[in-house]
């Protein structure tokens, strides 16, 4: 049974408590604020204001919030056991070509065996949600509990310097008992898996917001037109991006078994678009004095061009293209062949 949803408030009121400190996703879980509205069922503009608000704060911090509230809403979406309380989970589910995890039937359990990237939170999380391959080389899901034997964790190959403090190591497994989540490519054919990916456009929003907020803090006293332009370009940016978010979050509440795909490429690249001018603005209107001076703007800075690479670039343009040009003539489609208001 999914808890009762955190409360707007009670998150803005912690985090404003602790402005310039660094939270730990350990302190959220304790303190009840990871119960974010599940995707699609009518808050899903709630849970994303949510997920902004704690990547305004902190990237590294939402970068596992995210991950952990993901791997909350995916194990409800799958029917799973309520995880146990106060537990700190993850969503590794990135599939790169040098490391790849097989997921051998033991019973009704999994035995874990090989290799996971990307693992963000490794340090200190309880357990995980991970994707891998079965005998038959079919994706699966599983939720893994980490302190158990058999898991090496390394840090040879995290060598960021943004979002350092996700610590996203690469972790190995041998023989770890695991616990299957649905079924073989249930994970990327879910409606939830396009709604969790349209999520992560609000982590970056909230980041570039919190940039912006820093920004006009700097800015608003200066009567000068540069600066007066740089931040109208900033308002732009994320007023565009965001009223595109809240049109989206409707679309999956109003279609919550449909596949979000064109909705959450669309937002996520939009948002990517307008966190990049953000940071583009901000940076030329202030020049480098707070790139070196103001510890919380540099470091939104140095994190969010790397939380942004999570995006696929131009990939993601033609498969938004793709969707364009394949269903725009189609009946009821997604995406009008002609635009309108």
């Amino acid at each position: 049974m999914h808890a009762p949803a955190t409360d707007a408030q009670a998150l803005h009121r912690f985090l404003r408590a602790r402005t310039g400190a660094r939270v730990s996703l350990a302190e959220l879980v304790t303190a009840g604020l990871d119960r974010l509205p599940l995707p699609a069922q009518g808050q899903t503009l709630a849970r994303w204001q949510l997920l902004a608000c704690v990547a305004a704060h902190d990237l590294s911090l939402v970068k596992l919030y995210e991950g952990h509230t993901d791997a909350l809403a995916i194990q409800a979406e799958l029917g799973a056991p309520d995880v146990p309380p106060g537990s700190r989970w993850g969503t590794w589910c990135a599939e790169p070509p040098m490391a790849r995890l097989h997921m051998a039937r033991d019973g009704q359990d999994y035995r874990l065996h090989g290799a996971k990237a990307w693992c963000s939170g490794a340090a200190q999380l309880t357990h995980a949600v991970v994707s891998g391959w079965d005998a038959q080389g079919q994706p699966c899901l599983a939720r893994v509990w980490l302190e158990q034997p058999g898991i090496t964790r390394s840090q040879e190959g995290w060598q960021a310097v943004g979002m350092r403090e996700t610590a996203s190591w690469d972790l190995h497994f041998d023989n770890v008992r695991a616990m299957p989540l649905g079924q073989p490519g249930d994970y990327t054919s879910r409606p939830g898996f396009w709604q969790g990916g349209a999520g992560i456009a609000a982590c970056w929003w909230g980041g570039a917001s919190g940039i912006a907020q820093m920004a006009r803090e700097a800015l608003c006293a200066r009567d000068e037109p540069h600066a007066r332009a740089h931040l109208g370009q900033i308002d732009v940016a994320l007023s565009q991006s965001a009223a595109l978010l809240r049109e989206c979050a409707a679309w999956i509440d109003e279609h919550p078994r449909a596949c979000a795909r064109p909705q959450a490429l669309r937002a996520r690249l939009a948002c990517e678009a307008a966190a990049e001018a953000v940071m583009r603005h901000a940076t030329r209107a202030l020049g480098a004095g707070p790139l070196c001076r103001h510890a919380r703007f540099a470091q939104a800075l140095a994190d969010l061009p790397v939380f942004l690479r999570q995006s696929h670039a131009e990939r993601d343009l033609a498969a938004l293209g793709a969707e364009v040009a394949q269903h725009g003539q189609a009946a009821g489609a997604a995406i009008p062949l002609h635009w309108s208001l």
